[in-house]
Parts: C-alpha cells; structure tokens; sequence
C-alpha cells in the first residue's frame, strides 16, 4: 500500500520505509548487541491548550516515520535486531472512536499499510508481555537532542508487568540513527523532488499573482493554497515568511509578533521564504523579487551579489569540503559585489577574517534538510565545535559535505539597522564602510536565494531548479 493523496500527487510506497530499517539494523548489529530490542514510541496528537480542540492537523515525529512511514497517533514499535522482525503496537480504540473520527482500523489493515511483520495493540503490558517472551539482553530506546533548539525528544515509555525489568540503553541509538538519516537514499530523494517541485511551482504563482497594495498574507495564501490543491501538500514545513521592503531585514519574519500583515508598497522586494512538506520530506525555497515586476538599479546590484554567492556555492560544494568554507566563499562573493558596487572598501578577504560578512548575512549559510526543515545530525560526522565569531556562531553544521547529504544553499544580504550601526561604531569594521553609500540602503530590507541541493560526486543536484533565478528571468515571468 502506498501514500498519495490523488492519482496527480506521487505514489510513496513502503518500500521506503522498509529501507529505512534495514539500514538502521544493519547499522545496529555492527555496534549493538544482537538479543538487544529496539523500542521506539510515536507522536500524540495534541490539543490547543486546555481545549478539546485539536491544535493543528496531526503530523507524525520524524525519528518514528523515517521508520515506519506511519501517520497515526500513539503508535508504538519494536524492531528485533537480530530476527529484524518489526512489531506495530497501535493504540485500542473505543468503539465510539467510530462515529467522532472514523473507521476503526483492524491489525491486518496496519500490517499491509505499512508493510511489518505482526501488530498488537497496545494494551496496558502490550509491549511488556511482548518483550517477556523474547530472549532480550537489552532495550535500545531513542534519547535524541537536537542541536539546533536544545530540546531532547524523551525516550519511549511503556508500562512494565510487575516483577518485569529490562536492561534499558539510551546512549547507543541516536547518534546511529541521526547520522542515517543524514544519508537520503533514492527512494527519499525521489519524495524530496516532488516537495522541492511543489515549493518551486507555488512560488511561481506566487509571483504570477503579486501586485502593489496586496497584503503580505494573500502571498503566503497564494503559496498554501497552490501546494495544497496542486500538490497535496497538506502541511507546510515552517512558518512561512512572506516578508516585504524593509520587513525583508528580519530573518524570521512571519511569526506572532511579525505576521505578514504588511501592505505591499510599488517598488518593495518580496523576500518569501515558503516549503511545504510531502508525506512528511520537508522543502525550503526562497525567492526575492520586486513586487511590480521590475528591479531598480540597487536591488539588481544587491540581487545579484547574492545570486553570484548561491551559484559560487553550488560549484564549489563537493565531498570532502567543509561547509563552513562554503560558508566563508558567500560571504566573500557577496562583499566582492558590495564593494564593486561602493558600498564598502578595502581588502575583502580581510572584511571577511574581521568578520564583515556578519553585518549583512548574520545568519548560517544552510541547514540539511530531510524530514525536518532543520534536519538532524549537523554536529555528527567530522563536526567541528560550533564557532563563535559573529555569523558563524550561527551556522547549523560544521561538518565536511558528502555523496547524498541534502542541504539548502541559501545566502542572503540585509541592511539591518541595528548591525549596521553597531558596525559603523566599531573601529575594526568601520573602516570597510562607506557610511554615505550605507546609508542609501537604510529601509532596502534585504535579499536570500535559497535552494535544496543534493551533494553528489560528479556535480550536485539542484532540487529547486524549476524557479526563475536571474534577474531577466523574474522579470519575465511577472510580465505574463
């Protein structure tokens, strides 16, 4: 059986997910112990504070569905490492479950959905009783934090039979399990290109349907609405930032306290920054562009730069190069361009070790990206320490770039008040600065290009290829 939702949107089987398994016991039985047991616990469906709403459409934790591909809530499994067998323990539900939310599965529906060799529903010692059984040396179970935000996905929790204890290992299956997912086989590209292809087309029509006196939320709109009804892409995978004139200076923009509301001015750029999510594969695309469909002579200078840095990038991002290079090399393109253009002075590899570049791209070049937007294992691998000079401290991996790493290219050039004053005031940096041609920008708000790239040995596939990117190509398009 397989996902879709319509014969127009792509067909995901199992066999994804059945690769993901055995990928993560082939990888358990080199490092675990063979009579070890894999437990591991889904997402619960949560409400809106102390409502009885539900707060957003039930979406599945990534570690589970990079398994199991399973959307339902409450879910559970066990994974034999040495026999692989893979045991789905869903929850029992009321029979009332029926007339609020619907049909009432039955095990052998999960067993063909999802392509595992038995089902138990989860009673209260479901899992307990299951274990008892089996020759078990010791429980493996998920402890995963994330680098970025610090959290800590807690591990699985299942009620023991009194007088039943298991030896439990919290320390073993997450740097193995993170770092494969790290690796996108072709079977998750293959889903990856269709998200990337719905972002590509809704930023499109974004673009076709943008005019002056529009609100920043009827762009986001127009985003949701194409990747839902053309792409079946029911969730997004962030928040969107449809940010416009001097808003595109913030870098999250789009959130509660900045929430696209902005009229639209003749002559703003739009920075919209949108990907929706495909069977849970996220996508992250970034399109700037003058909303009247024309560039003045200033956002071309500051649009290419940034142009130049994305394209300087994607050629030079190969195996055994390390991403805070690549990091380095946008930087100094862009300051290259800023300064052909007067708007700083001097030696630019110089601007670039005094760490110049931070004050107009303050934030990490790129991110991998996977079944998270920010996905997982960024500071796995070769990873460095994360730096901590201005704009580097906030790069999302340091590590060495290899075959079937999917990462984002997105370099980005901003006139951020409060950087550029800072800057201004800072002897070292001051001096780099033309405070007049500077100052011309103040309001300009800012310019990123991003695109999810796939790192391959005889070049590197660009998954958001099918949006317009030069100047005359946006041009054209918003001219239709």
């Amino acid at each position: 059986m397989s996902f879709n939702r319509g014969h127009h949107t792509l067909h995901v089987k199992a066999d994804l997910f059945i690769e993901n398994r055995n990928r993560l016991l082939d990888a358990m039985r080199e490092h675990g112990d063979p009579n070890g047991f894999i437990v591991l616990q889904g997402g619960v469906e949560k409400n809106r504070y102390n409502t009885d709403a539900e707060d957003l459409p039930f979406r599945q934790e990534s570690y589970f569905f990079w398994a199991f591909g399973v959307h339902e809530s409450e879910v559970s499994a066990v994974i034999g490492i040495a026999s692989g067998k893979t045991i789905l323990f869903p929850p029992r539900l009321p029979e009332d479950y029926a007339i609020w939310e619907g049909q009432i599965r039955t095990a052998d529906w999960f067993k063909e959905k999802y392509q595992v060799d038995e089902v138990i529903f989860n009673d209260q010692y479901a899992i307990s009783d299951y274990l008892s059984k089996q020759i078990v040396s010791v429980v493996y179970l998920l402890e995963a934090e994330n680098t970025d935000s610090g959290e800590v996905l807690p591990p699985a929790s299942f009620e023991l039979r009194p007088g039943v204890t298991f030896k439990r290992d919290t320390a073993l299956l997450y740097p193995i399990y993170a770092e494969l997912r790290v690796f996108k086989t072709d079977k998750e590209l293959e889903v990856m290109r269709y998200a990337s292809k719905m972002a590509c087309d809704s930023h499109i029509d974004v673009m076709k349907s943008m005019k002056p006196n529009m609100y920043e939320y009827q762009g986001e709109s127009v985003f949701r609405h194409h990747s839902y009804f053309h792409g079946g892409c029911r969730h997004l995978a962030y928040t969107c930032i449809a940010a416009t004139g001097e808003n595109g200076s913030i870098l999250h923009y789009g959130h509660a306290n900045a929430p696209n509301n902005k009229m639209i001015k003749d002559g703003d750029m739009c920075l919209f920054d949108m990907g929706p999510e495909y069977n849970c594969y996220a996508s992250d695309v970034t399109c700037s562009f003058p909303v009247n469909g024309k560039f003045t002579e200033k956002q071309k200078i500051i649009y290419n730069a940034v142009l130049k840095a994305n394209k300087a990038v994607f050629e030079a991002a190969k195996p055994g190069v390390r991403w805070t290079d690549m990091h380095k090399l946008a930087e100094k393109v862009i300051l290259t361009d800023l300064a052909a253009a007067g708007i700083v002075t001097g030696d630019v590899d110089e601007m670039v070790e005094k760490r110049l570049g931070a004050v107009f791209q303050p934030h990490g070049l790129g991110h991998f990206i996977g079944l998270d937007v920010h996905d997982v294992g960024g500071y796995l691998g070769d990873a460095l320490p994360r730096p901590t000079e201005p704009g580097l401290k906030s790069i999302r991996t340091t590590r060495s770039l290899e075959e079937r790493m999917v990462i984002t290219i997105e370099p980005g050039c901003y006139f951020i008040d409060g950087l550029l004053d800072k800057a201004l005031n800072d002897a070292e940096l001051s001096k780099f600065l033309i405070r007049e041609k500077v100052d011309e920008y103040r309001g300009f708000g800012g310019v990123r290009i991003e695109d999810v790239i796939c790192i391959w040995e005889e070049g590197n596939e660009n998954l958001s290829k099918d949006v317009p990117r030069t100047v005359e190509e946006i041009e054209a398009l918003m001219q239709q």
